[in-house]
């Protein structure tokens, strides 16, 4: 009896339906969403992803981030793949819009980023030049790319401001601009603490306004001296609020009242029962 040859899959079945084989390949793996997203993007492809810009995907982009994180703090590792393949779409996303335009397209976008890394790690790739991979070493060559900007340039403006206080503050102590111990944040934490103290005693709304400004910046920085990342302790902090502010609700619902109908001294009391039941 002849053996039945299996028919080769068209590219349209291999993007839906990839092979084992094509499944265990990195680069099939890229190539399969690409091209899905080339397909959505396409002809006859999905009316909602053909209406899609760079600008309209922006909101995502920034949730998907956050649920990233998330999934880091909360989920498990399944949860965590799932919400990088779907931040990796809004990169492919985008990618093909560019592709589109003519500008530029996913395989750019990725031999971009190898392209930076060899160049940024030549300890690595190039150890006869007598480099190191330190950070300094890091942002003189990223300085050296981008021509004269600034030792602390490149930190985005959209980025939450925590955030952004530390980048900014990382790349200045980068270039020797920092504290040489701890008692120089702590001290200047302590400045702006008796700054703001002042300005709320004087009632000068808008000097107390700058003061929290800088009480907050003076934070991050000693968050970032401490090598503790501000945004995510602020996070935490806050998620721990919610959790025990929300048992304390649970325990006032359970005898019948609400929050609005506890003195401040009974809802202390219930606030700190919460503490010690949520941790």
């Amino acid at each position: 009896m002849e053996e039945k040859r299996p028919v080769p899959l068209s590219d349209d079945e291999r993007i839906k339906s990839p092979t084992t084989a094509e499944r265990a390949s990195f680069g099939a793996a890229y190539e399969r969403i690409v091209g899905l997203m080339a397909r959505l993007r396409g002809a006859n492809g999905c009316p909602w992803d053909r209406e899609q810009t760079l600008e309209t995907l922006k909101p995502f982009l920034v949730e998907e981030t956050y649920e990233v994180l998330d999934a880091i703090d909360r989920g498990t590792a399944d949860d965590h793949r799932e919400e990088l393949g779907d931040l990796l779409l809004q990169i492919v996303f985008q990618a093909e819009i560019r592709r589109q335009e003519g500008a530029f397209d996913a395989a750019d976008v990725a031999h971009a980023i190898a392209d930076k890394l060899v160049r940024r790690h030549p300890h690595v790739f190039e150890p006869d030049q007598g480099t190191d991979g330190g950070p300094r070493n890091w942002e003189a060559i990223k300085r050296s790319e981008k021509g004269d900007r600034s030792a602390i340039g490149g930190v985005p403006r959209a980025l939450p401001a925590l955030l952004r206080a530390q980048k900014l503050t990382e790349k200045a102590s980068r270039v020797g601009f920092d504290w040489p111990s701890t008692e120089g944040p702590l001290d200047k934490l302590d400045e702006e603490l008796a700054e703001l103290r002042q300005a709320v005693a004087d009632g000068d709304a808008s000097a107390v306004r700058h003061e929290i400004g800088d009480l907050l910046f003076s934070l991050v920085n000693l968050a970032r001296f401490l090598d503790a990342d501000a945004e995510d302790a602020l996070r935490g902090t806050v998620d721990r609020f919610e959790a025990r502010f929300m048992a304390m609700e649970r325990e006032i619902r359970a005898e019948g009242r609400s929050v609005e109908q506890l003195s401040l001294d009974e809802l202390e009391d219930r606030w700190q029962r919460a503490k010690r039941a949520v941790g």
